[in-house]
């Protein structure tokens, strides 16, 4: 590629559309030595054992809580998110690096196999440099549950963040790079999207992992195909959350309402779909409505006590308000929100849709932000059919007054990565998380999470050791 001219990326608030900062693209000379000088770091520190390096972990999660006001401002300030929320996704990032810290050294032992003659063993060993293409709506989690587990492994990063979110990328790189980190091991690259497929091409990048909208995770897997690199892709859902009849049924509202404003509703693992059995779907309805009404919307630097920021643009503002249009053209019935605010800013009101059903927006498609889809069903075999009815497969949700039967019809009969019984979803650091159909494929945290960047490398040794 030549050396292309930097490119000046702006970025504004979403809440007054002010501009606040910008960043400038790296020319391919300077793309080019970060990864050069990252390759170099990378191989030095796979050959120290996995126990040297768990104490820059530790420090990165002493410097994410040291600067976790001024990081939760960083996240209201560039993409809406309340403050009460940033500062739990700060300490969520903490907790992720003392977990790989403290059990990451055991989940990369060698485990012993039993084969003919002699002494073998699983060994897991580091891939290399690893791209992270991250988006912008969880800008500090989702870096931080892919880079703890993957530089405790023995692996270097190189991560090109969401234009939108300039100031977390840039402190989360001072975070890791003041832990103690051999130097260039963190790259942070400030890059146009046009060019993340040559960079997938690059022989110094090992394997890519994504998180993202379905159409970015098809140019990823494509660019890493033709290059033969492994892809880790957590990509959109639409997640259902299916109310039986012998449901609790202000106990499903509840959950389910949390599940659906989380983040304003920008996430892939948001509910997105409520779908609701005959017998308890009017009281359902009615608690859903009152409850998302009672939710309280605004900027979060004006007033902390907001549950609700604004999206993160006005582009992405008006494809959901068009969204909800298009659904209640179609048939669905609006009971609560649906109309954009006068004024500045990416605000949408919390909105519920009644009567969605197949065919429109807010049942084919993920909806990014504070709208409630409720499907009706007659039945529990029509509920499951409709849940499953979907090209995405994150997450889903049962609720039955029988725990363990509710646990078997997740197992059995939700086609999703992560379920949950009469609870939210949620990610942990401690379990694997990912989807399955168009919701991507692999698996973040957990014992998995950390190996998905791993060589599953076996040695054998003839007449034992």
């Amino acid at each position: 590629m030549s050396n292309l001219s930097p490119v000046t990326i702006p970025c504004t608030n979403p809440a007054t559309g002010a501009p606040l900062r910008y960043r400038r693209t790296l020319p391919d000379d300077a793309l080019q030595a970060v990864l050069t000088d990252g390759l170099e770091a990378q191989r030095a520190w796979a050959l120290r054992p996995p126990e040297e390096r768990v104490e820059p972990l530790l420090r990165v999660a002493e410097g994410l809580r040291a600067g976790a006001e001024a990081s939760a401002r960083l996240m209201a300030e560039e993409m809406g998110k309340p403050l009460a929320q940033g500062r739990a996704e700060v300490e969520k990032c903490a907790l992720a690096c003392e977990h790989y810290a403290e059990h990451g050294p055991t989940l990369l032992r060698p485990e012993p196999l039993s084969t003919d003659g002699g002494h073998s063993a699983l060994h897991w060993r580091p891939l290399g440099l690893v791209l992270a293409v991250m988006p912008w709506n969880f800008p500090f989690w989702q870096v931080v549950r892919f880079a703890a587990p993957t530089l405790l492994a023995g692996n270097g990063v190189v991560v090109k963040h969401a234009p939108g979110v300039p100031g977390c990328a840039e402190t989360l790189a001072e975070v890791f790079e003041g832990a103690g980190l051999p130097a260039g091991l963190y790259a942070d690259l400030v890059l146009e999207e046009a060019r993340v497929a040559d960079l997938i091409a690059r022989p110094e990048v090992a394997a890519v992992t994504l998180t993202g909208s379905t159409r970015a995770g098809r140019a990823v897997a494509a660019a890493a195909g033709a290059a033969l690199k492994k892809t880790v892709l957590e990509l959109g859902g639409s997640d259902a959350y299916v109310v039986l009849a012998d449901a609790d049924v202000d106990a499903a509202a509840d959950a389910c309402v949390e599940a659906r404003l989380v983040n304003s509703g920008q996430s892939c693992i948001a509910a997105k779909r409520f779908v609701v059995v005959d017998a308890v779907r009017e009281a359902f309805t009615a608690r859903v409505v009152e409850r998302m009404a009672a939710r309280r919307w605004g900027d979060p630097l004006a007033d902390e006590a907001v549950d609700l920021g604004p999206l993160a643009r006005v582009d992405l503002r008006d494809a959901l308000h068009e969204q909800v249009t298009a659904s209640v053209a179609a048939g669905a019935r609006l009971l609560l929100g649906g109309e954009v605010p006068d004024g500045p800013g990416a605000f949408y009101p919390p909105t519920v849709l009644a009567d969605v059903r197949p065919g429109m927006p807010a049942f084919d498609e993920e909806t990014f932000g504070p709208v409630a889809a409720v499907v009706p069903a007659r039945d529990e075999d029509e509920a499951f059919e409709l849940a499953n009815r979907s090209v995405y497969g994150l997450g889903g949700a049962v609720f039955t007054a029988d725990a363990a039967r509710g646990e078997r019809l997740a197992v059995e009969r939700l086609e999703a990565g992560s379920c949950s019984v009469n609870a939210m979803v949620f990610s942990d650091p401690r379990a694997p998380f990912g989807g399955i159909k168009a919701s991507g494929h692999g698996r973040e945290l957990g014992a998995l999470g950390m190996r998905e960047f791993c060589q599953a490398k076996v040695v054998r040794v003839a007449g034992g050791v």
